[in-house]
């Protein structure tokens, strides 16, 4: 009786990652990269150190980013996700113009103020004057941007501004609202509580609709 041949075990063979692993990989790649910028500083850590702390070759690495300030944009976009609210076209819903911008106002001042945010802002602070590519990512990509246009397409509707006049407004306000409060965090170390910030929040938004000649 002829006997069968043992059937052989496929190798895998090498290529492209499944789409699965090449998720876990990017997130790998840049939950190391958020953990050495923020402890090292943007100048100190190299792409290398970043391979080495996600477990990967640093050839697949570049693979996947060109250099240092590619790779910061990248993590600078997954803070922000992290940041953005559920729901976020609810934001836009009210009884009237100035609920709406309370609501907003208060979405962006606590997103200003958590952890992760803080420790981007004082490793920003601390280093893009050093490197000019550090302060090219952040205007590109900062969350910032994206706020002072919807804000100032809500004035420019509510409140019939010109578009140019709206979008400096809208700036003024990211500006008051934020400020004060990441300084007294960041700098002497005193944080607002909630009903400090509640309060700051409420008359930030009146004093700035006053100063438009929208209360």
């Amino acid at each position: 009786m002829k006997q069968s041949t043992p059937t052989k075990t496929r190798r895998p063979q090498g290529g492209r990652p499944t789409p699965a692993r090449a998720a876990q990989i990017e997130r790998l790649l840049l939950d190391a990269a958020a953990r050495l910028f923020l402890a090292e500083g943007y100048g100190v850590t190299s792409m290398e150190a970043i391979a080495r702390e996600a477990g990967i070759a640093k050839r697949t690495l570049y693979l996947r980013y060109r250099d240092k300030a590619a790779l910061f944009n990248a993590v600078i976009l997954q803070v922000i996700e992290k940041l953005r609210p559920a729901g976020a076209e609810d934001l836009f819903k009210g009884k009237n113009f100035e609920d709406i911008l309370q609501r907003l106002v208060k979405t962006i001042l606590r997103a200003s103020l958590t952890p992760e945010a803080l420790a981007m802002q004082r490793l920003i602070l601390a280093e893009a004057s050093r490197f000019p590519e550090l302060a090219a990512v952040v205007h590109q990509v900062g969350a910032r941007d994206q706020a002072v246009r919807h804000i100032a397409a809500l004035l420019e509707r509510e409140k019939k501004m010109a578009a140019a006049d709206a979008v400096f407004a809208a700036d003024q306000l990211l500006y008051m609202i934020t400020a004060g409060p990441q300084r007294r965090a960041l700098v002497e170390g005193k944080p607002m509580n909630e009903s400090e910030l509640e309060a700051w929040a409420k008359k930030t938004v009146r004093l700035f609709l006053e100063g438009c000649g929208a209360a």
